[in-house]
């Protein structure tokens, strides 16, 4: 356990749990469990309906951080996530989207957990708890000024993830606070805070309920847009996907087909000049260019597809 929060006594630690919104009871859901499944499902159901409507509320403060987070990747940064339990497992399954998903270097976008890989299935006592485990863990990945680190906290008080935030922040990196309390340490700490209110859970102090589902509607966000702005998307398209196995093949044919309107066999030449690399491939169909041509007006245009094309159609 972290030394500043060992000497805690436990009545200070439960007053401070009182006080939080996502801890609150709710005397009106006490009988929750005399009612039938279906009665329980709707009602959950409901509760979960809420959930985009708070996550809306704070999409400005959302839309900061992602243009804030692209500006430093642009510049050769990362984007690391850093939380614990629910809130870390969040990240962590963020992160390894990325790689398929985008064609994103497995060390661009870093999803970190209190307690390590082994805190993905297990709880490891006492992870949460420590700010210098954060700070280790940030040190180990030579954190930069380039990068970004979002803390991740239901409850926006968990020592990891303010010291993660508070770590890097003092090192000059990018810090973004996503908690689900009002008035949190978390957001504090940050220099973008985002706050997303969704009220007391069905259960009592359960988190990985609607908190959860408000942490990976924004998490999607970041991952998502981020790309967008670095130039992984054409339009709605995922240009940068890795093919790695035999869906994302016959994917990466298919966003060939949806950009271009090509026959198969175009499509086929043009992913087997360029490699498999579906960004290229487009490029080489719809501005008529060959494969190193179609490589160097990426690299001229940092990625950006449509930036290549109407480079490539204006010589």
């Amino acid at each position: 356990m972290n030394p500043s929060t060992q000497g805690q006594a436990p009545d200070r630690l439960r007053a401070e749990l009182d006080t939080l919104t996502t801890e609150a009871f709710r005397p009106e859901l006490a009988d929750v469990d005399r009612l039938n499944t279906l009665a329980i499902a709707r009602l959950m159901n409901a509760e979960d309906a809420a959930v985009p409507t708070a996550v809306a509320e704070r999409l400005p403060e959302v839309a900061a951080a992602i243009d804030a987070i692209a500006a430093r990747m642009a510049d050769g940064g990362r984007l690391i996530y850093a939380g614990a339990g629910t809130a870390g497992r969040l990240g962590v399954l963020d992160a390894s989207e990325c790689p398929p998903t985008f064609n994103a270097a497995p060390d661009q976008v870093i999803g970190l957990i209190a307690g390590g890989p082994d805190a993905l299935v297990t709880s490891i006592e006492g992870a949460e708890d420590s700010a210098e485990l954060a700070a280790a863990d940030l040190a180990a990945l030579k954190l930069t000024d380039r990068d970004s680190v979002v803390g991740v906290s239901a409850s926006g008080r968990t020592p990891y993830a303010v010291g993660a935030v508070t770590y890097a922040r003092e090192r000059g990196a990018l810090t973004v606070g996503l908690a689900c309390n009002a008035g949190s340490a978390l957001a504090a700490a940050a220099e973008h805070g985002i706050e997303v209110v969704v009220g007391p859970e069905l259960l009592t102090g359960s988190t990985r309920l609607k908190a959860g589902t408000a942490q990976k509607l924004v998490l999607n966000m970041v991952s998502t847009l981020t790309m967008i702005r670095l130039g992984k998307t054409y339009g709605n398209l995922m240009v940068d996907v890795r093919a790695s196995n035999d869906k994302l093949r016959a994917r990466s044919r298919r966003i060939v087909a949806l950009a271009t309107g090509a026959p198969d066999d175009a499509i086929e030449a043009a992913l087997a000049a360029t490699g498999g690399e579906v960004k290229n491939a487009i490029l080489t169909l719809l501005a008529d260019v060959d494969a190193a041509a179609a490589e160097r007006l990426l690299a001229e245009a940092n990625g950006h597809l449509r930036a290549a094309i109407d480079a490539a159609r204006a010589t």
